[in-house]
């Protein structure tokens, strides 16, 4: 951002064309929605728009479209490809349709009170020159990543396995900002808010919390640039909370309050809502439901292709190169395994670049079919502490999906 530049917008003319120059106007309306300022007269419903379709808001390239009000946008696998997800390919989610689509950043404040000995009111030049910069690359996942592969089906956003993205993060410790407000003694939780409003007065904010000891582990971020820039709009500017190895629902955007409790939040978004079945696998029966939920929290075990394509032809005789990404919650990835037989028998695939343990491992392996067929190829992963994929899994809200993953191709 050039000095000088006072507030950050999404502008609506040039919005409007981006969205236009990506697919014509009925994309542009289906994406448009009215999220966001529209221009007078323009009338149109977006309930008979078809599946997958692409659409391009600003700061971003062609994304995968769930919803547009809020908006839910998926990244193509094809930009999996690469240790870091580039910032314009990031996936979107946001909970609420009033969405923030213009900050000031000369007056935008991060509010920090609740239970400690000096509320702070802080610019964002005071956390870049205050504060110990920190960075770190860490997987971003939205709880509902591949939901749309669970059966039976469940409702929700039906998300393939694009709702996830690598990114280094920069920007300063949490702890350290609590630390400069002095926690006081019983505080237990930290409240977190961000600018995203309610369309309804019944609707209730978007806040969740951490345990205290969790918020000051030294690892929980605020974080204000993204691959070495400002965050995109959609992607939670001016700064967002980073909880490295949780799911992404943690991840407040546009953060602008952060409090101290000495009592437990009250929220739909911790009481109610991104809960699971309280069980290691997260896993319960159509038939009967758990009793016992609790909140989700870290992200288990997982691997998935990129390439091949479901829809790509592969030759027979022909070196082909597999390739994917495996994530978790922190330990880190061991190995990746591949089957070109339906789990009959297994091989192990190569590694990428470490880049710390909470971000994924690219992973490739080279495969030459030998004759013309239908192939089940499939991919699992295991973790340095040893925790690895399960072969069944399902629950009502179609969370954190850790099923070893298959994909059929057909050789020619």
């Amino acid at each position: 951002m050039q000095d000088g530049h006072v507030e950050y917008v999404l502008a609506r003319r040039r919005f409007l064309a981006t969205l236009i120059s990506a697919g014509g106007l009925f994309a542009a309306q289906r994406a448009f929605g009215s999220t966001f300022e529209i221009e007078p007269g323009l009338d149109f419903d977006s309930s008979s728009a078809p599946a997958r379709t692409l659409a391009r808001y600003p700061q971003k390239t062609d994304l995968i479209l769930l919803t547009d009000r809020p908006p839910q946008l998926e990244t193509p696998l094809r930009y999996f490809e690469t240790d870091l997800t580039p910032n314009d390919a990031f996936f979107v989610r946001w909970h609420l349709a009033g969405i923030p689509t213009r900050v000031d950043v000369q007056s935008f404040r991060l509010e920090v009170g609740g239970r400690v000995n000096k509320p702070l009111s802080l610019s964002l030049a005071d956390l870049r020159t205050k504060f110990e910069p920190v960075s770190m690359v860490a997987l971003a996942q939205c709880a509902g990543n591949s939901r749309s592969l669970f059966e039976p089906r469940v409702p929700g956003g039906q998300w393939g396995n694009g709702a996830m993205g690598n990114a280094r993060w920069t920007g300063v410790r949490l702890k350290d900002v609590l630390d400069a407000a002095g926690v006081q003694p019983g505080a237990i939780q930290v409240g977190l808010r961000g600018l995203d409003e309610p369309p309804q007065p019944k609707t209730p904010p978007f806040e969740k919390s951490l345990q205290i000891d969790h918020a000051r582990d030294g690892e929980v971020m605020i974080a204000y640039e993204m691959n070495g820039q400002p965050l995109p709009m959609l992607n939670g500017f001016p700064i967002r909370l980073i909880v490295p190895g949780w799911f992404a629902t943690y991840w407040v955007k546009a953060l602008t309050k952060v409090t101290v409790l000495d009592q437990p939040l009250k929220t739909f978004w911790m009481d109610k809502a991104y809960r699971i079945p309280d069980n290691p696998q997260a896993n319960e029966d159509p038939q009967h439901l758990a009793e016992q939920t609790v909140p989700i929290n870290r992200m288990p075990v997982h691997s998935i292709f990129v390439k091949p394509d479901a829809s790509e032809q592969l030759r027979a005789g022909q070196n082909y190169e597999l390739a994917g990404v495996a994530t978790d919650g922190g330990s880190g990835i061991r190995r990746v395994e591949v089957s070109k037989d339906g789990g009959q028998s297994w091989s192990p695939a190569e590694l990428g670049p470490d880049l710390g343990r909470y971000s994924w491992r690219t992973w490739r392996a080279s495969w030459k079919p030998a004759a013309k067929g239908t192939y089940r190829l499939m991919v699992r992963a295991t973790t340095n502490d040893g925790e690895m994929q399960v072969t069944e899994q399902w629950n009502r809200s179609g969370y954190q999906r850790d099923v070893v993953e298959h994909q059929d191709v057909v050789v020619a």
